[in-house]
């Protein structure tokens, strides 16, 4: 190998290695042992017809070994339908849905993971908790989002770590080390764009309240508002079972 050509290699190394740095320092500064809010859910189609939802959230746990409830409390149509997820640091979560009316639960399988959670534009698997250790990163540049300067990184999940996306986009700020924007693609297509804002420090962990993802292909977005937010809080690991879930 020439001089010019390693120095070539180093760069590029040095590159990925910053990217994966940033990306650890984000997860690093958002970990918590616990978290809780109240959501707010605007669900707009492609002909501006707005409908509202509310859920509770509830996560213990960190990084790619949490479990996750989100349950529906209005309006009384979708009261009571829950997800429980549980994620693995290795692979793709388990995940399974509550539905009170039919007084059934179902395994949400590999391939739906894809498909549209209860009416939202989150699918199943933006609704998984992201672990660094499941991605291979590269630094694409510096952009400005809103006045932000923010570092761009492309993610790619590992083999072990399958997923309906091909690579994503990410928008990291530079002062607090927060996602500003994700923009989720399959091969040259865009499929989904995150919008972050409206950030507040909370128990000293900068944190979104306002969030928006669009379903590009759809045209249609759904925009999340973030209520009573709490972290470390004390959480009882038989809350996040298909008992539980069931019962509720």
């Amino acid at each position: 190998m020439n001089r010019l050509a390693g120095l070539v290699l180093l760069a590029t190394v040095a590159c990925a290695q910053d990217a994966r740095q940033i990306m650890t320092e984000v997860q690093n500064r958002q970990k918590s042992n616990s978290q809780r809010y109240q959501g707010w859910l605007k669900v707009i189609d492609s002909k501006s017809k707005i409908s509202e939802k509310r859920w509770t959230y509830d996560r213990l746990g960190s990084a790619g070994e949490s479990k996750v409830v989100l349950r529906f409390t209005a309006p009384a149509e979708v009261k009571g339908v829950a997800l429980l997820i549980v994620n693995h640091p290795e692979r793709a979560s388990d995940q399974w849905m509550w539905t009170p009316s039919l007084q059934r639960d179902r395994r949400i399988a590999f391939q739906d993971r894809s498909t549209r959670f209860f009416g939202t534009d989150f699918s199943f698997e933006d609704l998984e908790e992201r672990d660094v250790n499941q991605y291979d990163y590269k630094m694409l540049g510096e952009e400005t989002v809103a006045g932000t300067p923010c570092w761009k990184i492309e993610s790619r999940a590992k083999k072990t770590k399958s997923s309906q996306y091909s690579h994503v986009h990410l928008w990291v700020d530079k002062a607090r080390y927060v996602f500003l924007r994700i923009e989720s693609f399959k091969g040259d297509t865009l499929i989904r764009r995150t919008q972050y804002s409206d950030y507040q420090k909370i128990q000293n962990i900068w944190s979104p309240l306002a969030l928006e993802v669009e379903d590009v292909g759809r045209k249609s977005k759904t925009v999340l508002r973030t209520e009573k937010l709490e972290y470390n809080v004390p959480l009882k690991e038989e809350m996040f079972t298909l008992q539980a879930l069931r019962r509720e």
